[in-house]
C-alpha cells in the first residue's frame, strides 16, 4: 500500500452535516494533523484513534468540517449583552462628541464585532459523535482504496526491478569464479614480457599470489546474502501487508552487500555490472520510501 492518497467522506444528521477530507504522504512514522471547529476539541483523541486503528505510517493532515441545519443554528445564537452595551457606549460617547445624531437601531448590533455568539449545546455537540465516526470512516476508506491502488502499481514496478537485480547478481555470480584464473593469465602474462623464456606456471610464489588473490576477491558470502535479501523482498511484495519499513531495511542491506562485492571483486567486468546494480538498487529505494 502506498502512503500518499486523498479521501473524503460526509455524513448527515436532523442537527448537522459532518464532513471530513484526508490526505496523506509519506513519512517514516505516523503523523495526523487534523484541524477540528473549536466545539469538537473534545473529538480529538478519539478522532486520533479511529485513524491509527486504520493507518500505520505516513503524514496524514485533513479538515473536520460542521455544516449546521438551519434550526440548530438559530438554537445557537446567543446575544452577548455585556458587550453590546459597551460597543453601544463606546459609539455614544464617540457621536456626542462629535455632535453627530444618536440613531443607532436594533439591526445595528449585527454590525458589531463578536456580538452576536453562536454556541452549541452541549449535548448537540455530544450528538455529531455518530456523524463524525461515519463520516472519518468514510474518508478513511476512500484514502486507503487510493493507497491501494497506488500501492498495486507500486508494486508491479518494484518486482520489475527486483526481477532485474536477480538477474544482475546471476550474471555477477556466474562470472565470479573466473575471476582468479583470470587474475592468473593476466599476471603470468605480465612476468613473461618482463622474464622472457622461464617457466613460472609451476612457481610456489606465483601460486601462493593467486591463492591469495583468490581469496581476497572471493564473494561467495556477499552473494549469498545478496540472494537471501532479494528473495525476502520478492516475498514480501507477494504476502503484502505493512511492508515499507522491512524493504526499507532489505534495500540497505542490499546495498552493503553490492558494495563489499564492488571493492572486493576487482575484476572490470563485475565492476560494470555492479554499477548497474547501484543505479537500479537506488530507483528502489526511492520507489520504497512511499509504501506503508
Amino acid at each position: 500500500m502506498s502512503m500518499t492518497g486523498r479521501g473524503a467522506g460526509a455524513a448527515t444528521g436532523s442537527l448537522a452535516r459532518v464532513e471530513a477530507e484526508l490526505s496523506s504522504v509519506n513519512r517514516k512514522t505516523l503523523d495526523i494533523a487534523v484541524n477540528l471547529p473549536r466545539f469538537l476539541s473534545s473529538f480529538e483523541a478519539p478522532v486520533q484513534h479511529q485513524i491509527r486503528q486504520a493507518l500505520s505510517r505516513g503524514r496524514i493532515t485533513g479538515e473536520i468540517r460542521v455544516v449546521w441545519t438551519p434550526r440548530a443554528q438559530a438554537a445557537s445564537v446567543r446575544v452577548d449583552e455585556a458587550l453590546a452595551r459597551a460597543h453601544l457606549a463606546a459609539l455614544r460617547a464617540a457621536a456626542r462628541r462629535l455632535r453627530l445624531p444618536d440613531n443607532l437601531q436594533a439591526a445595528d448590533l449585527l454590525n458589531l464585532p463578536d456580538v452576536l455568539v453562536l454556541e452549541h449545546r452541549t449535548a448537540d455537540v455530544a450528538r455529531l459523535a455518530p456523524l463524525l465516526t461515519k463520516a472519518l470512516a468514510a474518508a478513511l476508506r476512500r484514502l486507503q482504496t487510493m493507497r491501494r491502488r497506488e500501492g498495486a502499481a507500486l508494486g508491479r514496478d518494484l518486482r520489475r526491478r527486483l526481477n532485474a537485480l536477480a538477474a544482475a547478481a546471476a550474471r555477477i555470480e556466474t562470472r565470479a569464479p573466473r575471476v582468479a584464473d583470470a587474475y592468473r593469465k593476466a599476471l603470468l602474462a605480465r612476468l613473461r614480457d618482463v622474464l622472457p623464456g622461464q617457466d613460472l606456471a609451476g612457481d610456489d610464489r606465483l601460486l601462493k599470489e593467486i591463492a591469495l588473490f583468490a581469496d581476497r576477491a572471493d564473494i561467495t558470502e556477499e552473494l549469498v546474502r545478496l540472494r537471501s535479501h532479494l528473495a525476502q523482498a520478492r516475498g514480501l511484495l507477494r504476502t503484502g501487508g505493512v511492508a515499507g519499513r522491512t524493504l526499507d531495511f532489505l534495500v540497505q542491506e542490499m546495498g552493503r552487500e553490492i558494495n563489499t562485492i564492488g571493492s572486493k571483486a576487482n575484476d572490470g567486468d563485475i565492476t560494470r555490472r555492479v554499477i548497474t546494480f547501484k543505479t537500479e538498487l537506488e530507483r528502489i529505494r526511492e520507489q520504497v520510501q512511499n509504501i506503508e
